[in-house]
């Protein structure tokens, strides 16, 4: 089962650094409502993270909100892991 813990939420962080264009972020720094990342960077996103945590993200059981910080997304990977199973 995938936890969100101090491992997942350091991968998730590695990941958004290269989406980000340097912009460093903290765990709970808004990424697209505050205008970091736009729709296209979030699919690009998603790409990465189902390439890095071998897991489908199906699009219809996720929101945008899903994805607006380090924490967000690492809990919405143990979600869909979950789910998995």
């Amino acid at each position: 089962m995938f936890q969100v813990d101090d491992a997942a939420l350091a991968k998730v962080r590695t990941i958004i650094d290269r989406h980000t264009g340097g912009i460093k972020v903290k765990d709970d720094t808004p990424l697209i409502s505050g205008g970091i990342l736009d729709s296209l960077a979030v699919v690009d996103l998603i790409v990465d993270l189902e390439k890095t945590f071998g897991v489908k993200i199906p699009i219809t059981d996720v929101q945008p909100d899903d994805f607006d910080s380090v924490r967000l997304i690492a809990e919405t990977i143990a979600r869909v892991h979950t789910k998995r199973q």
